[in-house]
């Protein structure tokens, strides 16, 4: 398994699910045609391009592309790459008939495939960061999971830490872990409570 420190852009939740088989990083779905509206996305993939970077890896069809140069002009700055697919013609198996240019998506290339584009764009991989991952009991027991005001402190940490407000709890604890191990993240809520 690949471990990329930049998030991931990727169309769909099926492009989603193909790369958490293969990579282990930050995967972030724009909905197709969604992101053009969805301003907290734009928020949380900004937030990424400043501090980690990101990866946009799209379909290689018009609807892609044109996904892809949004974001460019979207994300005024950070560290921004492109990962791209080759043209396949096909279908993908959960699908009845081809799309409506023939060419597969992120989600019906193979491995060998995906690997070679990350390869291509220059994508360094390195080991898991060291130390256990923060889990959900451990938002729970800060109380941004499952308490009567937790919505109220995941925002309140959000702004903290410079991310758009209003993200669930799973989607602060993705996150959280990519920016911070377990051990850190228990200090810095023992220092916010003092």
């Amino acid at each position: 398994m690949l471990h990329i420190k930049q998030a991931i852009i990727v169309e769909g939740k099926y492009d989603k699910i193909k790369l958490s088989s293969l990579v282990k990083a930050v995967i972030l779905q724009t909905n197709g045609f969604g992101i053009f509206k969805d301003k907290e996305m734009l928020e949380l993939i900004r937030y990424y391009a400043r501090t980690t970077g990101i990866l946009i890896l799209t379909d290689s069809d018009r609807a892609g592309f044109k996904i892809r140069n949004f974001l460019r002009g979207a994300i005024p700055d950070g560290d921004i790459r492109n990962i791209y697919i080759p043209d396949i013609f096909g279908k993908e198996r959960r699908k009845v008939k081809p799309s409506a240019e023939g060419k597969l998506g992120v989600e019906g290339m193979e491995p060998a495939v995906l690997y070679e584009a990350f390869r291509k764009a220059g994508v360094l991989t390195e080991e898991a960061p060291a130390g256990e991952p923060i889990t959900k009991t451990d938002l729970y027991f800060a109380g941004l999971s499952g308490t009567p005001d937790c919505s109220d402190k995941r925002r309140a940490l959000q702004r903290e830490l410079g991310l758009p407000e209003g993200l669930s709890a799973s989607s602060l604890l993705e996150v959280l872990n990519s920016m911070m191990t377990r051990d850190a993240f228990l200090q810095m809520m023992e220092q916010r409570e003092a």
